[in-house]
């Protein structure tokens, strides 16, 4: 996904409100999500988070809503949007075209969160522009605050959250 997204000129970056909570449960299926409190029993009418497939549910739902723009014009991660264009004009219209979408199928997106017509953005933790694809510096250097490892455990925690950005690090397997 971060491969498709560099190298664009423009960028739109798009967040969703309330991510789970815009699917609707079929009626059928809200006794499923029924939780008993001191006052009364309770069903969700609309999907909340935690459930064991909830992420799966959205992710489906997403991809079935922007089907045929995925990967042309657009990146979906969840409830995270990222539409892309080689020119000013040729983003503004992929974003025009994502925005209908979401106004037909009454997605509703969080404004305060999302970056029109930028020339970079930071997407699962790299940042993302024409040029390349770069380490995000605010989560290397929350890892290098990370407390030394004195167990075996911690080094293994260690080790994953390096992991990440492996491929930025020359003999990362010699060095760990």
């Amino acid at each position: 996904m971060r491969e498709r997204l560099a190298g664009n000129e423009y960028y739109c970056f798009l967040d969703g409100f309330l991510g789970y909570f815009q699917i609707p449960i079929e009626p059928h299926d809200q006794e499923k999500t029924t939780f008993t409190r001191p006052y009364g029993m309770f069903a969700y009418r609309r999907m909340p988070f935690g459930l064991c497939n909830a992420p799966g549910t959205f992710q489906r739902c997403m991809m079935a809503i922007f089907h045929d723009m995925i990967e042309k014009t657009m990146e979906v991660f969840m409830d995270d949007f990222s539409v892309f264009g080689n020119s000013f004009e040729n983003c503004l219209s992929r974003v025009d075209k994502m925005l209908q979408r979401c106004k037909d199928t009454n997605l509703c997106l969080n404004w305060e969160k999302s970056h029109f017509m930028v020339k970079e953005g930071i997407v699962l933790g790299h940042k993302i522009s024409k040029n390349e694809i770069e380490v995000d510096k605010a989560k290397v250097e929350v890892i290098a605050k990370l407390p030394h490892p004195t167990t075996v455990k911690g080094v293994q925690s260690f080790l994953g959250h390096a992991r990440f950005y492996r491929r930025f690090i020359k003999d990362f397997s010699k060095i760990s």
